[in-house]
């Protein structure tokens, strides 16, 4: 027997719940997906590790939603925009007055947003089991269907039994446990960095915008990052700031530079990324009360609870989403999204480039129902940045509004297929299309009742 390998015993345990459709993840995808599945009738369970939802937009502190629009016109609607547009309304009347007109780069207050995914869950009817890890899941004697998940939280270990599952995890890691084929990263494994995203308090906007002015540098602050890098202020890497985003005048969120070599699907890595990140993270702060006029007393108030994390497993599904159809704006038969974001693949170390392809103003590609269905597997849907793409395509899709868009798809159909008992092939991708249209969600201007 290897020594470094133990038997556990065999052992009972409760079924905690009996539910329709469980959903694991509490991100972007995982909360569209709930409330989807839930008002679609589904007896519907969400699960999340931490104690909010959110996602990286509050586990990371990603400090901005991504574009909604395709520079033109929302092409992202549906649950995705009305959970932003509720954050807006939530917030000072001085954030409204500036951002109530803006559907893109949206600077995310996380408290705020914390509390209206919370509203926004209960009142669609969502149970919810925040503090609670997946472990193992147990599969159908042909190994087809996912009968359950096994879960440890503070109250134990138990089963939740479920007839349909969507794996809303970022990474996968339901798909994975069922055996479904994944990629990994680039052709040598490579893996864009994190990024350990914060709140800065005690800034002065006017003075930093004086600056910019000043100077012809940009919101990057390309010039003044790289003046830091050649004097020693700043490590070697990106060589300007991916966002600032004001939440007010005195509280900004920043997404600068990057933690290398980070495998978020292995515990050591993230334990790794989250103790460099916060070393980067006092480094950034100097700099900018260094070299950046307004932040001269800057104050970091938090940090991400965990660097957050770009790209980790790409399943197999039943269509993988190529780089072709994104360049060639292509549409499906079967789409149930549309996608306009640039391809935004993050250099895997500080001596390699970033790629950048972008659409032109007014165009977007199809996505496809077809790469949430991993292959082998009949009762379970893969939502967000781990969807059936391959990895340049994912540079693109892994952001927060295309996962809105893909898990409310994901949860519309797990309700259609929990009334009639259909795997999830077996539902009306035409139906499931007017229902997405009824729900808001736009599918492109060529898209009628007529197609459905």
């Amino acid at each position: 027997m290897n020594e470094k390998q133990i038997t556990l015993p065999v052992q009972t345990i409760s079924v905690s719940y009996d539910v329709d459709v469980l959903v694991v993840g509490g991100g972007a995808s995982g909360i569209a997906a709930a409330i989807s599945a839930a008002e679609g009738g589904a007896n519907t369970l969400l699960i999340e590790q931490r104690g909010f939802l959110g996602g990286m937009g509050t586990v990371a502190l990603v400090p901005a939603f991504c574009p909604f629009t395709d520079k033109e016109k929302p092409i992202i609607r549906g649950i995705g925009m009305k959970l932003m547009e509720r954050m807006k309304q939530a917030c000072n009347a001085d954030y409204q007055a500036e951002y109530r007109e803006t559907l893109d780069w949206v600077p995310i207050d996380p408290e705020v947003l914390k509390r209206v995914y919370d509203d926004a869950l209960i009142e669609s009817g969502v149970s919810l089991l925040y503090h609670t890890f997946v472990y193992d899941i147990q599969l159908s004697d042909d190994r087809s269907r996912v009968e359950g998940v096994i879960i440890a939280n503070k109250s134990g270990r138990s089963f939740i039994r479920c007839r349909y599952l969507i794996d809303a995890t970022g990474d996968g890691d339901m798909a994975a446990l069922a055996g479904v084929p994944f990629q990994k990263g680039g052709d040598q494994g490579e893996l864009q960095p994190g990024s350990m995203c914060y709140l800065l308090a005690n800034v002065n906007r006017m003075k930093f915008k004086q600056y910019l002015q000043e100077t012809g540098d940009t919101g990057q602050l390309h010039q003044t990052v790289e003046r830091a890098i050649a004097e020693g202020a700043l490590p070697e890497g990106r060589k300007s700031i991916s966002g600032l985003a004001w939440v007010n005048d005195y509280l900004v969120g920043v997404n600068f530079g990057h933690v290398f070599g980070i495998d978020g699907t292995k515990a050591e890595d993230l334990t790794r990324g989250a103790i460099e990140g916060r070393k980067l993270a006092e480094r950034q702060v100097e700099f900018f009360r260094k070299y950046v006029p307004g932040f001269e007393q800057a104050h970091l108030v938090a940090s991400g609870e965990q660097v957050g994390i770009r790209e980790t497993r790409r399943i197999q599904g039943d269509y993988v989403l190529t780089v072709d159809d994104f360049i060639s704006a292509r549409s499906f038969p079967d789409d149930i999204a549309r996608n306009a974001y640039y391809i935004d693949i993050h250099l895997a170390n500080h001596k390699s480039e970033m790629t950048f392809n972008h659409l032109s103003p007014g165009q977007s590609h199809g996505v496809p129902y077809r790469i949430l269905l991993p292959v082998g597997i009949e009762n379970v849907w893969v939502a967000g940045r781990s969807a059936s793409s391959d990895r340049a395509v994912q540079g693109s899709l892994r952001v927060m509004p295309n996962c809105f868009a893909m898990g409310q798809a994901a949860g519309t159909a797990a309700a259609m297929a929990a009334h009639t008992g259909a795997t999830s092939r077996e539902i009306s991708v035409p139906q499931l299309q007017q229902l997405l249209l009824k729900q808001d969600v736009w599918l492109g201007e060529n898209f009628s009742d007529a197609e459905g």
